[in-house]
């Protein structure tokens, strides 16, 4: 698992920067109602998604919530007086409190499918009546384009996602919610070159695989003789679902 509070300085940096923030930001407000006034962001990272929410609609109130404290810290200089330390399985806000809840590139990280429900049932929580839950889904699958490095990484043993659509469907229904829509957006600047896979690869990255494991050098040894060593194929399309909360509910 990534050590976010180490991570967080070069993060933004290596996961697409403010274009991937920017199609991420707009995919998630498009799936957000207009009279929408406050909305939690589950799991803010370096807030750089979290802060084009609130610029991209007027009226808007975003508060963002990471269990990391490097990353909190990071999403505090550019959201002042709205970023908390917070667990996303127990989140320290009343029943009902947000309009909207977001967890965009959450759900694929937990370690099994209990984490997953305990999230999606405390987003169902903190959402009001009437109020609308967007998150990411399918995330792992997204990366896999088609690609010669793809082609190399097929046989490699996977985690089990804890992201599917349908899973998190099934999540949001025992917690009453239902499904209120779907968009796309491209991750722009991550689509993987043979020589970023290959250090992913060292670190343990994207599968279940140990860095000393015999296969681990047997995939970077396939890698290493694809074309373009440094050269990126496609970005991924990473997914939304929407779901909201019966206004009847609660």
């Amino acid at each position: 698992m990534l050590d976010y509070d180490k991570e967080a300085d070069a993060y933004d940096s290596t996961r697409g920067g403010e274009p991937r923030a920017t199609a991420a930001a707009e995919a998630v407000l498009s799936l957000v109602p207009e009279n929408t006034r406050t909305l939690l962001d589950v799991v803010c990272g370096t807030g750089i998604v979290t802060r084009r929410l609130a610029a991209g609609r007027a009226g808007l109130r975003v508060t963002g919530v990471d269990a990391a404290y490097g990353m909190a810290r990071m999403a505090a200089t550019r959201m002042p007086g709205t970023v908390a330390l917070a667990d996303s399985r127990r989140l320290p806000f009343p029943e009902g409190e947000f309009d909207a809840v977001t967890s965009v590139w959450l759900l694929h990280l937990v370690d099994g499918p209990e984490d997953a429900r305990a999230i999606v049932a405390e987003c169902a929580r903190v959402l009001r009546p009437g109020g609308v839950y967007v998150t990411t889904v399918d995330k792992t699958a997204a990366h896999d384009v088609g690609s010669d490095i793809d082609a190399v990484l097929a046989p490699r043993p996977r985690r089990h996602a804890q992201d599917q659509a349908e899973r998190v469907a099934s999540y949001a229904d025992e917690h009453g919610l239902l499904p209120a829509g779907r968009a796309r957006f491209r991750g722009h600047g991550q689509g993987r070159s043979p020589h970023s896979t290959m250090a992913d690869l060292r670190r343990g990255w994207f599968t279940q695989l140990t860095p000393d494991d015999p296969l681990t050098d047997h995939f970077i040894a396939r890698l290493e003789t694809l074309p373009g060593q440094q050269v990126p194929r496609t970005d991924p399309e990473f997914t939304l679902l929407a779901f909201r909360k019966p206004k009847s509910a609660g």
